[in-house]
């Protein structure tokens, strides 16, 4: 259980407004403001709704992101959206007075560490105390993006198209359209933003998930793929992110015929493996603990699931078929979990 102060930034405020009022209470018209993101559809949306907040507040405020941004959702979303961003590497702190953090917590990754935060608002659970003079922390809701929408609301903002279409994407992501972890606050938020914001551009960028480059994969997914007893089993090979795993695999289960598909690849010394069904099977989380558990890390949901096993950890357990093709050694192994 988390100790009690963590327990106590966990509560819900009294009200929106009686936090909103408290969180505009630490600013100044001189302050120049730095928002620190690890940058995801949620902290991204999350920060451009902190910025609107602070608008005409403060001097300036800045976002600033420590990853490198290369899923191609993502990727649109930054673009089509024209949200402001600089690298965190590049930031000096010295040059801001107040420092925020969204959709994340100051011992979530090192580049947080040398910051000290005035203000940090989450949805993620609590491990360690947060230190900071604003701390909103909300671990039952299923996106940081809804409580924003919620402080927008408090204070009587109507939101941008951009900032709606951006809020709006960030909670159908964080809650995997509303099959996860969802509130009925995110529903009001997904219902009050709808209305805001610009559906063309939304779909651009729920769509927007590969290359042309990376069309190749779905060839080879084609070319390679085994079908069985209504299962697709596929090997890709080496492929450059494990995202494109879970492109195939979606793919293949839009066939009316398939009720489970196995995409397999290898990224950077891991055998990857996807799995997902139709929700009405066996759940797909147990079986890939089952066939891949003991190997590496393994588990997920009930329609969707994933492995990934080092390279290393197989020595031994395939055979001299399977050394030259993994994708034998995938479907052995998740066949033995089946029938077990």
């Amino acid at each position: 259980m988390p100790p009690a102060s963590s327990r106590k930034q966990a509560a819900r405020p009294r009200s929106i407004s009686e936090n909103l009022n408290k969180l505009f209470d630490l600013f100044l018209p001189k302050d120049k403001v730095l928002i620190t993101i690890d940058a995801d559809p949620d902290s991204l949306a999350s920060a451009m709704a902190l910025k609107r907040l602070l608008w005409h507040k403060v001097h300036s405020v800045s976002i600033a992101h420590f990853n490198e941004i290369k899923r191609f959702d993502n990727v649109t979303m930054v673009r089509l959206l024209k949200i402001p961003l600089v690298k965190l590497q590049k930031i000096k702190s010295k040059n801001f007075s107040k420092t925020l953090l969204v959709d994340g917590q100051p011992h979530h990754h090192e580049a947080f560490a040398d910051f000290q935060y005035d203000v940090v608002i989450d949805h993620h659970p609590i491990t360690m105390d947060v230190d900071a003079p604003f701390v909103d922390i909300r671990p039952n809701y299923g996106a940081t993006a809804t409580m924003m929408t919620e402080y927008l609301r408090s204070a009587r903002i109507r939101p941008s198209k951009s900032l709606a279409t951006a809020l709006l994407y960030a909670i159908r992501v964080d809650t995997h359209n509303f099959e996860l972890g969802a509130l009925e606050a995110d529903v009001k938020a997904f219902r009050y933003l709808f209305s805001h914001a610009n559906m063309n551009l939304l779909r651009k960028i729920e769509i927007s998930d590969m290359g042309i480059r990376d069309l190749k994969y779905f060839q080879m997914g084609l070319e390679n793929k085994q079908v069985t007893k209504g299962k697709i089993f596929s090997h890709l090979g080496n492929v450059d992110s494990p995202d494109i795993l879970v492109l195939v695999a979606d793919f293949f289960m839009r066939c009316h015929e398939v009720g489970w598909t196995v995409v397999s690849g290898v990224c950077q010394k891991n055998l990857v493996v996807i799995i997902r069904n139709d929700g009405f099977r066996k759940n797909a989380g147990t079986w890939a603990i089952k066939a891949f558990g003991r190997l590496g890390s393994a588990g997920g949901h009930r329609a969707m699931a994933r492995a990934e096993i080092p390279l290393s950890n197989l020595d031994g357990h395939l055979t001299k078929t399977e050394v030259s093709n993994l994708g034998r050694f995938v479907v052995r192994q998740f066949k033995k979990s089946v029938e077990s």
